[in-house]
Formats: structure tokens, C-alpha cells, sequence
């Protein structure tokens, strides 16, 4: 808008933030003529794991009939939504709320002489945008064609634990908005793949956790979720176990004297419960059960999670674990199938 109002190339933008402050932006390329103009940035996402960094993003403004409307439209590399619970109307593009405003704030306050007498149509694309999006959740999400322009305040957080706790929600709400009655929690990539071959359901109903185990089971039975199956490997269902609600290596450890304390249950003598009590990780108190031959050890560790999760969102959903093994083979369920 102010190339189009200035008609001159501009360099760098100021852009004012939700909350509050500016941020300055440099402009890659411009073209303008004196209906439109077109801009394009490059995405610096920072230290932030974002598979966005360096995509070159477009926005391009025409002047059309009806003064003082602003209309913002989702271009090419811009998914559209094609399943509820995302906050936006089906059909739409995928562009959040919150950048949205920012959108239609900025165009008003650069083009307020154009908007006089005219209304803006602003086109947001992104350069391979379709490909970058198979590297993310849109597909699971139902946003198809594209990535999604989101955000809340503006600025990247760098391995921000809201943005992630964020996407967990938004994938639980989706499958809640669907109809789903059950959703498959997963701690990652690996673990869902299993998952997968476990339980049949569609592509929706299953949302990778993280170390986020207690807070996504509260989300599902918030979401009205009524069975949650979490599925993880030894070493994080086993801190979930011993009551984590957070699983990452800097929040918890694995507590080893409570595995060595469910080998007892299962009939381990003193000696091999005093070595699994010495173990380096859960993975390694494993290896030392199955030498041992302690029977239900893994479905101790299993039926462990399962209570503590269950408890965790006060019932409101019926909750069962599945532990995996380092293959990818199922180590326990319970409760048992």
C-alpha cells in the first residue's frame, strides 16, 4: 500500500504488533503500478525449528470497487481449510485470526487515501508453499494446498513450549470436531508410525504429544475426547509411570527405584531388583527384566501410566498405554485388548 500511495519502490516495512512495539521488516523485491503493487519478504524463523525459515513470502494489494473494504485472500503456497476446528471457516485460507487483523490494520493505516475512494483486495502467497506444507500438520489438520500463515503476537519465540502445547490443541480439536470418540497420543514420529498399524484409525485421530503427556490428555477430556490411547517407548512411559506430567530429559528423570519396585511385584528377588534399581535408563532396567525373565514387568510399568494419566484428567476419559519396545513391537497394553 505505501508503494502504491507513494508510487516509489519500498524498502523496509514497520510493522506494529499485537503487542504492542514495531518490528521492522525488509522487503525483498517490490513491483507497483498505480492500482497495485506487489512485495515479497524472506521467512526468518530464527533459532525456532520452523521449516518455513528462509520461504519467500508474498503479498500483493489491488485497488477494486467498494471504498473502504479491505478483503485478504490466500494466493498460491496458502492452504485452505477443509475440516473444522480450526477457528476458521471451511473453505477459507488458512490464515489465523491474528495475522489476519494485522493485515487489515496495516493496509488501513498505509492506504488510508487509497481506501477513500477505493477498496484493497490483498493476495498472501508463498513460494512452494505446497511442498513446504507436507513437512508439517496441515495435511492431518485438513488444510490442503498449502502452509498456514498463524500466529499470535507476531514475533517467532524460539522453541517456544506455548507454540507447541498450541498445535496439540488444535490437533485435538479437529478430531473432536470431526465426531472422533478417540484419539491416539503419541511421544513422536517413530511411535506413531506404530501407532498407526495399532489402531485404524484416520489420519486425524492421532497427535503427536511430545513430552507433553499430562497437559494433551487434559486437552482431550476438555475437547469431550472419551478414550485416549497413549502409545511411547520405555523411557518416557516410564517417567509417565512414576507420575510426570512432562517428559522431556531436562524436566524428569527415570526412577529407577520405582521400576526396581515393580520387578519385586512381578517376583524379582532382591538382587535383580537392587540391579534394576542400579540401571542407567529405562531402556537398560528393560533389558535386565527380560535377562531376569520378570514376567508383566513392561505391564506393570503400562498399568503404572495408565492410572496416573486416567487420574491425571479426573476420569473424564478412559485412558490406555501402550508401551513399545526399540523395535517398534509392543512391549505391553493395558488395559490389556
Amino acid at each position: 500500500m505505501m508503494s502504491i500511495a507513494s508510487q516509489s519502490r519500498t524498502d523496509a516495512v514497520d510493522v506494529p504488533l499485537p503487542r504492542g512495539g514495531t518490528l521492522r521488516i525488509a522487503i525483498a523485491s517490490c513491483e507497483f503500478s498505480a492500482d497495485r503493487a506487489r512485495c515479497t519478504v524472506i521467512k526468518d524463523g530464527g533459532d525456532d525449528p520452523d521449516v518455513t525459515h528462509g520461504a519467500e513470502i508474498a503479498a500483493g494489494c489491488e485497488l477494486v470497487a467498494g471504498a473502504g473494504t479491505v478483503e485478504v485472500l490466500g494466493g498460491e503456497g496458502v492452504g485452505t481449510v477443509t475440516k473444522p476446528g480450526l477457528g476458521l471457516e471451511i473453505g477459507a485460507p488458512a490464515i489465523n485470526p491474528v495475522p489476519r487483523r494485522m493485515i487489515e490494520e496495516g493496509v488501513r493505516e498505509a492506504g488510508a487515501s487509497s481506501l477513500a475512494g477505493h477498496g484493497v483486495r490483498v493476495t498472501v502467497s508463498v513460494a512452494n508453499g505446497e511442498a513446504i506444507a507436507t513437512k508439517t500438520d496441515n495435511p492431518r489438520l485438513g488444510i490442503v494446498g498449502g502452509i498456514s500463515i498463524l500466529g499470535t503476537s507476531g514475533i517467532v519465540v524460539p522453541f517456544s513450549t506455548a507454540a507447541f502445547a498450541a498445535s496439540i490443541r488444535q490437533g485435538i480439536d479437529v478430531a473432536a470436531a470431526m465426531g472422533e470418540e478417540e484419539v491416539v497420543l503419541s511421544t513422536g514420529g517413530r511411535s506413531e508410525e506404530a501407532a498407526k498399524s495399532l489402531a485404524g484409525l484416520r489420519e486425524h485421530c492421532y497427535v503427536q504429544m511430545g513430552d507433553f503427556a499430562g497437559y494433551s490428555v487434559r486437552e482431550c477430556a476438555r475437547a469431550g475426547i472419551r478414550r485416549v490411547r497413549i502409545v511411547g517407548f520405555v523411557g518416557k512411559m516410564a517417567k509417565v509411570a512414576a507420575g510426570a506430567r512432562q517428559t522431556h530429559v531436562k524436566g524428569s528423570k527415570v526412577d529407577t527405584a520405582l521400576l526396581a519396585g515393580i520387578a519385586r511385584e512381578c517376583g524379582a528377588d532382591d538382587a535383580v531388583a537392587a540391579e534394576i534399581a542400579s540401571a542407567n535408563t529405562a531402556r537398560h532396567a528393560g533389558e535386565i527384566a527380560q535377562e531376569r525373565g520378570v514376567e508383566g514387568f513392561f505391564e506393570g510399568i503400562a498399568r503404572r501410566a495408565q492410572a496416573e494419566m486416567e487420574g491425571h484428567c479426573g476420569g473424564r476419559a478412559r485412558v490406555s498405554v501402550t508401551l513399545l519396545g526399540f523395535d517398534g513391537g509392543v512391549l505391553a497394553e493395558w488395559p490389556g485388548g
